[in-house]
């Protein structure tokens, strides 16, 4: 079953206590894409890029089944974003963002993918997400949307609109407080949910995430006890994309809880590979054989 990925394709710079890293395969959609492949297919990705994008990430993409076809190209340049990583990964800094093609980028949905049943909107501005969802017609779809801090600031009310029309909302943990008004996540997570989506994931980083579901359902995921933390850019969006491929897999686009609590803890695997290595490196490297080994082995250390 077709998945549609839409957001942001970019250039990353990326510099961490060990190493620096320049003209990277970045963006939420390019992440959330990738994944999704690695469960599910046809995996379908919605974005534009610039005249300098590196044509080695389109070629890469393309060869783990990613299909190219609604990507625009632009004869600006790519969005870019350059960013540093501190001795506590979870602390970074934003060094420069250059917005180029996104700046007066309008979505457009090919007339062949606007079917998909599985919708994702990537972290975008909402107003592109809007504009994406409103291009879909499928009379039955799974739509999952992402987001962020600067959205929640500067685009509230668009962001409240994109609430109303999805099925499941991803969101980390900081802007899950921010957006609820509340420092208690669980209370975050119903707040949330009031909002309009009938599902809400709260992402926690390395301690996994929070599922919450219609009347009270919930399902707390731990994270995939990583040893060697490289770069973690796009890992939230590696949950996103595996999330919604596990779901397509099984052609779930009214998924059952316990469809949904397998969804998350596979994209929660997924996301540790990609934080094992620079940009996408260690996700693209990750066959089969890789995956369902670590998923078995989070099964058994996280039973009891």
């Amino acid at each position: 079953m077709k998945i549609l990925v839409g957001g942001s394709v970019a250039i990353d710079n990326v510099k961490t206590p060990v190493a620096d890293e320049s003209n990277l395969l970045g963006g939420s959609a390019s992440y959330a894409a990738l994944a999704a492949a690695k469960l599910s297919a046809p995996v379908h990705l919605l974005g534009i890029i610039g005249n300098d994008f590196p044509q080695e990430h389109l070629e890469m993409l393309e060869s783990h089944g990613v299909d190219l076809s609604g990507l625009e190209r632009s004869d600006q340049p790519s969005f870019t974003w350059t960013g540093e990583y501190h001795e506590n990964m979870n602390d970074r800094t934003t060094h420069n963002v250059a917005i180029n093609v996104l700046e007066d980028w309008q979505v457009k949905v090919p007339a062949e993918l606007a079917d998909s049943p599985f919708v994702v909107l990537a972290n975008m501005a909402p107003i592109n997400q809007l504009q994406m969802l409103e291009q879909c017609t499928a009379a039955e779809k799974f739509v999952v949307a992402d987001t962020m801090d600067l959205w929640i600031t500067v685009a509230n009310e668009e962001l409240h609109e994109v609430l109303k029309k999805i099925d499941l909302l991803v969101i980390n943990e900081g802007e899950a407080r921010e957006f609820s008004g509340t420092n208690n996540l669980i209370l975050a997570g119903e707040r949330l949910l009031a909002k309009g989506p009938q599902i809400v994931v709260v992402k926690l980083g390395e301690f996994g995430a929070l599922l919450f579901g219609p009347e009270g359902a919930f399902f707390r995921c731990g994270a995939w006890p990583l040893r060697e933390l490289a770069d973690p850019t796009g890992a939230g969006d590696t949950f996103l994309g595996g999330l919604i491929g596990s779901l397509a897999s099984e052609g779930a686009t009214t998924p059952t809880f316990d469809q949904l609590k397998q969804a998350v803890v596979k994209g929660s695997i997924l996301a540790s590979f990609t934080c094992e290595d620079f940009s996408t490196k260690s996700l693209e490297a990750a066959g089969k054989s890789h995956f369902s080994d670590r998923l078995a082995n989070f099964q058994e250390i996280s039973r009891w």
